[in-house]
């Protein structure tokens, strides 16, 4: 995901305009007693109460307007030289796939934690296959463990199959964009009857942006997502960093999703980095939370923490 071009993510118009995707959780209303969890890039959906929190839609643009222009001139301004890649451990895609006959497989830990409740991936699988220079073939899945309050359920999340296709890249302008549909299916278990998994299918409709700002690379994405017995929604996400040595890589991430009917919204705020243990092993790691006051819709802590394989093993690409 994301290792063959100069940048990778997506955002740059709307970076300052402001929308961004989280840590790809949001709510979608598809029963009168429940309400799903879904983490969106993963295509997990979590049943659990209704909350009657209310939404702070109406000022998702001025917020992330905000914290996105203050962090972008953050780092602008402090780093000679910056180098920006979505994909894991972060939430935002990017343009970028494994090459042709590589692969890149994503193992992780990820904690998404509330006040009342919390979901975590033990593990995530995100499995990757490169067709030509341009194509990505994605399968992910994961197995959750749910603890809404208790007791404390397990079980396999939905299957996530996507196919992105890097259809514009020009090397000269440093500029590159994809689209990257992914589809979220049930698998033929009980994940659905014991409130693990929703009743209906999702699609996601993405576009991924990567772009070179004189020192700064920008990687950020905007998409609509197509519910199955529940709201449509959106969603939106930008990544910033800088190579600090030939192998760790530090980064920033907004991240913010919502629906429209009705209308909500999740946004937060990520740090992390990637380090190159050794051909073929790169160690990720994430940790984030909610910019809103943690609550029942708002994490207090979002997390990744796993390694990614790049196969066949070959010597890292030098910078």
């Amino acid at each position: 995901m994301g290792i063959n071009i100069d940048v990778q993510s997506k955002f740059w118009p709307a970076l300052f305009g402001g929308e961004w995707n989280l840590a790809r959780l949001f709510r979608a209303e598809t029963e009168p007693d429940f309400r799903y969890t879904l983490n969106l890039r993963r295509g997990t959906q979590v049943v659990r109460e209704r909350s009657a929190k209310p939404s702070y839609a109406s000022s998702i643009l001025a917020r992330a307007s905000k914290i996105s222009s203050r962090l972008i001139w953050l780092l602008a301004f402090s780093c000679p030289a910056i180098f920006a890649q979505g994909g894991p451990p972060y939430y935002t895609n990017d343009p970028g796939t494994p090459g042709n006959l590589q692969w890149e497989i994503n193992l992780a830990y990820m904690p998404f934690l509330y006040p009342d409740h919390s979901v975590a991936h033990t593990p995530d699988v995100d499995i990757n296959f490169g067709l030509g220079d341009r194509i990505q073939l994605t399968y992910e899945n994961a197995w959750l463990r749910v603890d809404n309050p208790s007791p404390v359920k397990f079980g396999l999340g939905q299957d996530q199959l996507g196919f992105k296709w890097r259809f514009y890249d020009n090397k000269d302008s440093g500029f590159a964009v994809s689209l990257f549909p992914q589809v979220s299916i049930n698998n033929p278990n009980n994940s659905v009857e014991r409130g693990i998994t929703p009743r209906g299918a999702s699609v996601i409709l993405p576009l991924e942006f990567s772009k070179k700002l004189g020192p700064i690379d920008l990687n950020w994405e905007v998409g609509y997502n197509l519910v199955r017995r529940g709201p449509d929604g959106w969603l939106a996400g930008v990544v910033v960093g800088h190579d600090f040595t030939r192998n760790l890589e530090l980064d920033a991430e907004f991240y913010s999703t919502g629906t429209f009917h009705p209308s909500t919204d999740q946004e937060t705020l990520e740090g992390g980095l990637r380090y190159k243990i050794h051909p073929p092993v790169i160690l990720l790691l994430m940790a984030g939370r909610s910019v809103q006051t943690a609550g029942t819709t708002q994490p207090y802590f979002v997390g990744y923490f796993g390694l990614q394989f790049l196969l066949p093993s070959r010597p890292f690409e030098k910078e």
